[in-house]
């Protein structure tokens, strides 16, 4: 079977829920699915590097045949020709060796060769409800990031990297693990020793946590209130592109890298509340963050 020599090139980042493409190619997966490749795609794939937000559902149409998009995966081919999907591909995305591929991943149906289908243009279609609650979760999970750092600011004793509003970055130096769900995410932190060593004062924060958590609320609040803009930096259509979202809040310009989707502005969104937690031996702090939507929520952020 022949792949691709070419990445995919990806409209999620500008908005788009639909499209139309040809078909590339149809590598059947090793549990039999078939991974359906076009040369450009409005959906977004899990990112096999950093698996932060979910893949897009939806269906994919080709010859007049409906076929559920039951997931969506990131895909490599190597220099070697090598075909690698998701936790099997060596290399982090972007790796420029590589041919970096969206799989549409699709039940496979009787009766049809799935090599068949290569040639054929495909109508491409993202299940919008799912993609805006993403799409919310993710900017409130970045809102939460901002505001976590403004209210643990007061416990550093040392200088070190700041986020984009100048407060000490303790999302980018405790980061554990971070996901997105469906109006909500979730981030974990690790508060070890080397945390400690790079400044963070950890003595009585178990006590202090209920504060920080509204501390951090407020600052939440009286963003979402300003219903600032929020935008992707996108230098160019391709899958593994550096991208980063950007929102206007009051306190300045914040901005960090991000490959996922987001909501048009915070206008979208009627609040984002975060609800801290802290474990016993004081090591791990886990971030839960819900966010309801505005009535008149409109989707994901244009560029």
């Amino acid at each position: 079977m022949s792949l691709p020599t070419a990445s995919t090139t990806v409209g999620y980042p500008a908005g788009d829920v639909a499209g139309t493409s040809p078909v590339l190619a149809v590598p059947v997966l090793p549990d039999g699915r078939w991974a359906v490749v076009v040369a450009d795609t409005p959906f977004h794939p899990l990112d096999h590097t950093w698996p932060d937000q979910p893949a897009d559902t939806g269906t994919l149409t080709v010859a007049g045949r409906a076929y559920p998009v039951v997931d969506c995966q990131t895909g490599g081919v190597g220099p070697d020709g090598a075909f690698a999907v998701a936790g099997d591909i060596p290399v982090r995305r972007g790796d420029e060796s590589w041919v970096w591929l969206v799989l549409h991943v699709v039940d496979p149906a009787e009766g049809v060769d799935p090599a068949s289908l290569v040639g054929e243009e495909a109508v491409l279609a993202v299940d919008p409800a799912r993609r805006a609650a993403l799409s919310a979760a993710h900017t409130a999970c970045h809102l939460m990031a901002f505001a976590l750092n403004e209210a643990l600011a007061d416990r550093w004793r040392k200088e070190v990297r700041t986020d984009a509003l100048g407060r000490p970055d303790f999302d980018n130096l405790a980061m554990d693990t971070s996901r997105i769900g469906e109006w909500t995410s979730r981030d974990d932190y690790r508060i070890g020793k080397s945390l400690r060593k790079k400044g963070f004062g950890s003595e009585g924060l178990a006590d202090d946590l209920a504060a920080v958590q509204e501390r951090a609320n407020a600052t939440l609040a009286e963003w979402v209130a300003s219903g600032a803009a929020v935008r992707i930096e996108v230098p160019d259509t391709a899958l593994t592109a550096r991208r980063v979202w950007h929102c206007a809040l009051p306190d300045g310009d914040a901005h960090i890298p991000c490959g996922g989707s987001h909501a048009h502005s915070l206008a979208d969104l009627a609040s984002v509340v975060v609800a801290l937690d802290l474990s016993a031996d004081g090591t791990e702090l886990t971030a839960r963050t819900t966010v309801t939507p505005a009535p008149s929520a409109s989707g994901i952020s244009p560029t």
